[in-house]
């Protein structure tokens, strides 16, 4: 599907839905042809001809969208209405460009059907009727008691069910029905209150028949694992393409791999692919045929540079420079020196005050203190949705990822008690790397655990074979160092001005300025994508993808609800809620 078509397709398809209800709502179309008509369309009225205006109007526009990104539903759906929006332009004086525009869409759509061919959810037609239904029952019900509000028949007679019946099915398609009522306000209101509930009925009904494909998370699970036992050590991402909502696209040959998510339309690739390099461009030739196929727009988030140039070349991407991640050589790691000066002395306070840690894999923890650890990081979180993605595994002590390493910080209280104040979760990183996937503490502990805890796997590190460890990751790092600078320019210290101003509500310079302590290596990070004009759908979607922004969802809200009610928090379900938070903010 070519671009450009697609959009010319979805941008007039909006204009004529727009000029569709424009023309449902402006003050009495002239209805010489409707009269003229009428004797041989039975029901031809103006109300008839304005309720097909508003609803086919209204439609278009939800549809616009979908035709755009080539949906083959928003196209079958599109090219019917636009025939509706054609006929009843045409009734209209003044509105032959209006319905001409109309029938050369709908030609042209026809023509150039084989074009649009990416794929809705097959469950969309189903769940599009069931909600048709449910919710048409629904507003069905509503108005017979919104309708029944001091309403008197026009004859002056009792009204009947029948005539609730057809004022409420009249209203929901806004249409004036058989009723009127005592004042015009009430009127308007009841009139106003069924258009909404039809135009709900009808809007969500069109966004659960083109709703994208909705993939079964965690398939391949056994195959990414035995690529990360080749070739793990190449990405510190690599481990988390196993997180339960993510989706894996293998090249033809097996030797390489594409994690993913989708959320709103935009597959979402956490870190580089995985695998042997040589096979990479067979994986993400796949990967990119596969969002062709269902309209979806790629997007990488945190690439290496490596793999941000096969991007390129492979897909013909573009690529910008996100951030830095912090990488330390445990080996030549010491917190002696002058530069380590501050934290050697807050991790000696730390000690001082009673404080010791444990590094431990977890295969070594007992099932119920992996429950206490769980209990404890979810009573730490600090905000009420969990957070991550792209560098969070989203789980604590699964069985399968017993090569995870666990440290925490213990206070021993008055009568010698061990109370566990803060700890940290971290991934392997192929056999010699672990990257941290989880940091959690204590509110009402002393600051500089997290200080403490780092130092402590740090210091631990040669004994279990580790030879770097992977920080967090610092979104504009180059630029807040930079700008900080002597000499550096107005523009420079501008941006670097507005990053400061964002870290009131992200970690942006706190996290770079936390990361620099245990002085790191920084390894830069970047962002691929197709156009520019993707970057504000791809922040969006990112922006979904590590629950900076969520989206209401009562349905799914209530089935997780359910589910765990019924499994009684079974050890996987329930350790969903321990990842670390969205590592770039």
């Amino acid at each position: 599907m070519k671009p450009r078509t697609a959009a010319i397709a979805g941008h007039t398809c909006l204009l004529i839905g727009l000029v569709d209800i424009a023309t449902a709502v402006s003050p009495h179309m002239r209805a010489s042809r409707i009269e003229r008509l009428a004797p041989y369309v039975p029901g031809l009225t103006e109300d008839v001809a304005r309720a097909a205006a508003l609803v086919s109007g209204v439609l278009l526009v939800l549809l616009a969208r979908g035709l755009r990104r080539g949906k083959r539903r928003a196209w079958e759906a599109a090219v019917a209405l636009l025939a509706v929006s054609a006929l009843v332009q045409g009734l209209r004086h003044h509105a032959f460009v209006a319905a001409t525009v109309s029938a050369l869409l709908c030609g042209g759509l026809v023509l150039l059907r084989g074009e649009f061919r990416a794929l809705s959810d097959p469950r969309g037609r189903a769940r599009a009727l069931g909600n048709l239904l449910l919710l048409g029952t629904i507003s069905v019900g509503l108005g017979l008691l919104i309708v029944g509000v001091r309403a008197d028949h026009e004859a002056g007679q009792g009204i009947s069910f029948v005539d609730r019946i057809k004022q409420v099915a009249y209203g929901l398609v806004g249409m004036a029905g058989p009723l009127t009522y005592d004042s015009d306000r009430i009127g308007d209101a009841v009139s106003v209150s069924l258009l909404a509930l039809g135009l709900l009925t009808a809007s969500t009904t069109v966004y659960l028949a083109l709703r994208p494909v909705r993939l079964a998370p965690g398939d391949g699970d056994a195959r990414v694992r035995a690529l990360l036992a080749r070739e793990g050590r190449r990405d510190s991402l690599g481990y988390f393409a196993l997180r339960g909502d993510k989706a894996v696209q293998f090249s033809a040959t097996g030797k390489a791999a594409v994690a993913y998510r989708v959320v709103s339309g935009v597959a979402v690739v956490g870190g580089d692919p995985l695998g042997d390099p040589e096979a990479w461009p067979g994986a993400i030739k796949e990967f990119l045929d596969r969002c062709a196929r269902h309209a979806w727009t790629p997007a990488v988030m945190g690439c290496s540079e490596l793999g941000a140039q096969i991007w390129m070349r492979e897909g013909g991407l573009k690529a910008l420079e996100l951030g830095d991640e912090a990488i330390v050589d445990c080996a030549g790691f010491s917190l002696a020196g002058r530069a380590m000066r501050n934290v050697r002395q807050m991790v000696n306070r730390i000690e001082r005050g009673g404080y010791s840690c444990r590094v431990r894999r977890v295969r070594e923890l007992a099932d119920e203190e992996k429950q206490q650890l769980r209990e404890a990081a979810a009573a730490w979180r600090g905000s009420a949705t969990e957070r991550g993605f792209s560098m969070a595994l989203g789980r604590f002590g699964d069985p399968a990822d017993s090569d995870c390493v666990v440290v925490t910080a213990h206070q021993q209280d008055a009568d010698g008690t061990q109370h566990v104040r803060a700890l940290l979760h971290f991934v392997p990183w192929g056999e010699d790397g672990l990257s941290l996937d989880l940091m959690r503490r204590d509110r009402t502990a002393e600051p500089g655990l997290n200080e403490l805890l780092i130092i402590a796997a740090l210091r631990a590190a040669p004994g279990l074979g580790i030879a770097r460890v992977s920080l967090n990751f610092a979104v504009f790092r180059a630029a807040l160092a930079r700008g900080e600078r002597i000499g550096a320019g107005p523009v420079l210290k501008g941006w670097r001005g507005l990053l400061v101003f964002l870290s009131r509500w992200f970690q942006i310079e706190s996290l770079y300025r936390f990361n620099a302590k245990f002085r790191p290596q920084w390894q830069p990070r970047f962002v691929v994508y197709p156009t520019a004009r993707d970057l504000p759908r791809i922040g969006w979607a990112c922006l979904q993808a590590e629950a900076f922004v969520v989206l209401p969802r009562p349905a799914e809200r209530l089935r997780q609800w359910t589910h765990h009610r019924s499994a009684g928090m079974r050890e996987r379900g329930s350790s969903a809620a321990d990842c670390r938070g969205a590592p770039f903010w």
